[in-house]
């Protein structure tokens, strides 16, 4: 009888960490950058079904790269945790580092066990505040460890060379403009120093914008409006500035999106949740694929 083959537990956490970064490394990259008004979400994402960039409650969104199923899954969760905390106790009680730690707590676990393969994922949590000083960034990596992020983070893809590229750069007081410049420049710039174009259909883009007076602050910027701001600041080729009205048509079809297709938070202390929880989790779950994103 043959002798088990032994590994130190050391190399085993070492070898499921290597296989977890490669895994994460292959997707293309995510960056967040805080600005005057709130947080900006800008992915490099040419589908537009299977989003990168969610909303999970009132002020908090989420991002994340990697495995789409993986990350998708854990999406879910965190609405329905956001939801039931909502609904159970009060809206307030809902906080990004709330989600964090439920996040924080199921990578963990799932990195440290032996009879399942660690997540290739790599997520980050934010909620806007009431001003800059409030806005609370978190970054999760494949081993359950959470990072408390100021300013700009990234990651994915070639994440060091961005988040370098966004340290040097970004500074507090930035408009959304000035932020989405910096965003799709360092999302450009490839390993060897050179540098692409990307245009809007290329990118997605979302921000939890503090000035909305709606209580839900996530809003998707799409189409036309995306275009104008990449042409305002030189960031990209989108195409043609848009009218005025075209403009009204996109952050329409951006709150509706919202609306149908993220987390549709529940009324605490109402008498029953709103119906939006269910079709966040029915909308994109159904395109779920195996596929990084």
């Amino acid at each position: 009888m043959s002798t088990p083959f032994y590994v130190s537990p050391q190399q085993a956490m070492a070898d499921r960490a290597e296989y977890a970064r490669k895994g994460i490394a292959r997707g293309r990259s995510v960056v967040v950058l805080q600005y005057t008004d709130g947080v900006v979400f800008v992915a490099e994402n040419p589908s537009r079904a299977l989003h990168k960039v969610s909303e999970i409650y009132d002020r908090i969104a989420f991002a994340a790269v990697g495995k789409y199923n993986e990350f998708e899954n854990l999406r879910i969760g965190g609405v329905r945790y956001a939801d039931l905390r909502g609904y159970t106790y009060d809206r307030e009680d809902v906080t990004a580092r709330g989600l964090a730690n439920v996040y924080a707590q199921t990578l963990g676990t799932i990195f440290s066990s032996a009879a399942e393969k660690p997540y290739e994922v790599e997520l980050i949590v934010a909620e806007v505040g009431n001003a800059p000083e409030e806005d609370q960034i978190y970054r999760l990596p494949h081993d359950g460890s959470i990072v408390d992020e100021h300013g700009s983070v990234a990651v994915g893809g070639n994440a060091d060379q961005i988040s370098s590229y966004l340290d040097q750069r970004h500074r507090e007081g930035m408009t959304l403009g000035e932020a989405l410049k910096l965003a799709v420049e360092s999302l450009s710039r490839d390993t060897n120093g050179s540098e692409r174009t990307l245009t809007a259909e290329q990118l997605e883009v979302a921000t939890l914008d503090r000035t909305r007076p709606q209580q839900r602050k996530f809003k998707r910027i799409l189409g036309r409006q995306l275009s104008r701001l990449l042409d305002e600041h030189g960031a990209g080729d989108g195409g043609k500035s848009a009218d005025g009205d075209a403009d009204a048509g996109d952050e329409a079809a951006a709150d509706a999106g919202g609306a149908a297709g993220e987390s549709g938070a529940p009324g605490a202390k109402s008498g029953k949740p709103d119906a939006g929880s269910g079709s966040s989790e029915g909308s994109e779950s159904s395109e779920g694929t195996s596929d990084d994103a």
